[in-house]
């Protein structure tokens, strides 16, 4: 029973996939995902559902667009993958419906931001800001999940706090860096994130992110692909830091703690 839920939130996330790739691409052109048929970027020919099949229609068509033949992005087939697994994922690792709900939104939010970001270098106010409004309800949840006779008040004041902290400590590299070393856009995501993690994961998710980054930006120098000077954007290793300490935090700081006190 468990392997066929799993395999319709993978199918799901896959149909939902397919769609944030067209909240993606319409966010840069400023036109709304919810109006008009999909259509080739390049041609702009209008799509049969033929053409929208989840990952299947991208091989079939082996990356090209059937009207103009002219290439498909790899971004496409990738995210609606990431994105089905990330479902299952979730509905795989929560015991609790509501839970999970919550998580394959922000989850969503998430996916936006971070491909988005890596194109653009940016990160859209239309997106951050319902992320966090969502994250803040996401949290009001957490207080109420065990019941009005047990609200759970430390959890949202652990969130905000570490939600303050997180966004003060990038609003300063803003400040000293006069946004040259990180965007405003990145204090907002820090704000979210603290938001969904609490505290101490907020500390692990920044912390995998700055080492990521390093390591990425490291071989980037070394293999002359960027410089010292060169921008590279910071959301998509914040994004990555923060699925790694949602699902695996609470180990990650047992496995240091266990270590640091032997």
């Amino acid at each position: 029973m468990l392997s066929l839920i799993l395999l319709f939130s993978f199918i799901i996330g896959l149909e939902i996939g397919s769609f944030l790739n067209c909240v993606i691409y319409r966010l840069d052109k400023k036109e709304s995902p919810l109006q008009g048929r999909s259509f080739c970027p390049h041609c702009h020919h209008k799509l049969s559902w033929l053409d929208l099949i989840p990952v299947f229609s991208f091989f079939v068509l082996k990356g090209k667009c059937r009207y103009c033949h002219d290439k498909i992005s790899w971004q496409y087939p990738l995210v609606e993958i990431a994105t089905g697994f990330l479902f299952a994922f979730i509905i795989g690792q929560s015991s609790l419906a509501l839970q999970s709900f919550f998580l394959i939104i922000l989850s969503c939010f998430l996916i936006i931001i971070f491909v988005y970001d890596l194109k653009h270098y940016l990160i859209p106010d239309k997106v951050i800001y319902p992320a966090i409004i969502i994250g803040l309800v996401y949290q009001v949840f957490e207080v109420l999940k065990f019941g009005f006779n047990n609200l759970n008040f430390d959890s949202f004041l652990y969130a905000l706090f570490s939600a303050g902290l997180a966004s003060a400590f990038f609003f300063s590299i803003f400040l000293i860096s006069q946004g040259k070393w990180m965007g405003f856009g990145d204090v907002k995501l820090a704000f979210f994130l603290g938001l969904v993690l609490g505290w101490p994961n907020t500390f692990v998710a920044m912390f995998i992110a700055f080492l990521i980054g390093a390591l990425i930006g490291t071989g980037l120098i070394a293999l002359k692909r960027k410089t010292l000077k060169s921008e590279v954007p910071f959301a998509p290793f914040l994004i990555i830091g923060t699925f790694i300490a949602l699902f695996w935090g609470d180990k990650i700081i047992e496995w240091y703690t266990s270590f640091i006190l032997y």
